[in-house]
């Protein structure tokens, strides 16, 4: 379809400013956007690109005043949920399966498949899994025996899901995601005066509540026994350890390469951001954030912000972060004064 300018304000609820009538064809960030692309300017912090950018349009706040030479712009209430809704239309469309196996796809004959599911090319569901109604798996996936997958799951290419997991509907696992492996145990014996290390049996599960997102190469350990949950909304991204037992409430985020030990309980509402480490047994409570690249080696309290390895609170973070300024403005000031103060000495002394 040929968009315009007017058309996809009018889609967006917008107003136009400038040439209604020029077409459009791509969505693009101002930094790359040329002439036929439309773009949009949502935080202030890349306005200074409105001077620069080859959009043909760009969707900006109804209020903004800033400077630009764009030829057109689309005023609204706001940028980014029209941004999201330009994407929707001019954008790629999604793939879309129609339902069904493919004949290289081994399905257990004691496996329950629901309503209009599709299963990729060499996909394996084993005995007793269950999929629910409009799943889409692509290929190469593996479904351990006993899984329960809920409606309108999407796996992606060669996730894996082992044994006895139960996962709720509307579940999305990117490419390379592993859930229910087996939790990091193993005893270290001294058998004759050599050590001897035996695997401890990780026989639990994992559970998943409603509407989780998974993303790329992440893994969910089993638990050593009971089980390894993750609550309803929670958002993981690529990269990510939650080891067994952990725990993890409703609506929390964990982001790219953070890891979290055994048995430690996340609250609901939390955010963890990236290559931030918790250690094992620990609870960081609801709401709580923990920092980039933070450590954790003891509990966060609900609501605090922890920054820093080890791990402190953000306000102690940022004083420690000011103090070497601090102390070398204090010396170069303690040696002025010594200056002076020597100075003054020279001029009291007597003559010899």
């Amino acid at each position: 379809m040929n968009w315009t300018v007017a058309t996809l304000a009018d889609r967006v609820g917008g107003m136009v400013e400038g040439d209604g009538t020029a077409e459009i064809r791509a969505l693009s960030a101002l930094v790359e956007a040329r002439a036929g692309d439309i773009s949009f300017l949502a935080n202030p912090r890349y306005e200074h690109l409105m001077a620069t950018t080859g959009a043909t349009a760009v969707v900006v706040a109804r209020g903004w005043t800033g400077v630009h030479k764009c030829a057109t712009l689309i005023r609204v209430d706001n940028p980014d949920k029209a941004c999201t809704v330009l994407g929707g239309l001019l954008c790629p469309l999604p793939v879309v399966r129609t339902p069904g196996v493919h004949p290289t796809a081994l399905v257990a004959s004691t496996a329950h498949v629901g309503r209009d599911v599709y299963v990729g090319a060499y996909t394996v569901i084993e005995d007793g899994a269950t999929i629910g109604d409009r799943a889409v798996i692509e290929a190469q996936c593996y479904v351990g025996r006993g899984v329960v997958l809920g409606a309108d799951a999407h796996l992606y290419p060669q996730v894996c899901i082992r044994e006895d997991c139960r996962i709720g509907d509307r579940f999305i696992a990117h490419c390379g995601v592993v859930v229910g492996s087996d939790g990091y145990g193993y005893n270290v014996e001294f058998r004759d005066g050599r050590p001897v290390v035996t695997k401890i049996p990780q026989i639990g599960m994992v559970e998943i509540g409603h509407d989780v997102e998974i993303g790329a190469n992440t893994t969910i350990d089993r638990a050593r026994f009971g089980r390894t949950r993750i609550g309803n909304q929670v958002k993981i991204d690529n990269l990510v350890q939650i080891a067994h037992n952990v725990q993890i409430g409703d609506c929390s985020g964990i982001v790219a390469q953070a890891g979290i030990a055994g048995s430690s309980q996340i609250g609901s509402g939390v955010m963890v951001w990236a290559q931030a480490g918790i250690a094992g047994h620990l609870h960081v409570g609801d709401r709580a954030q923990v920092g980039p690249q933070a450590g954790i080696s003891k509990n966060v309290p609900p609501g605090e912000f922890v920054m820093g390895s080890p791990a402190m609170s953000k306000k102690e973070f940022v004083v420690g972060l000011a103090t070497p300024r601090a102390v070398d403005k204090l010396k170069h000031r303690v040696a002025e004064l010594e200056a002076r103060l020597a100075a003054l000495e020279k001029q009291q002394t007597p003559p010899a």
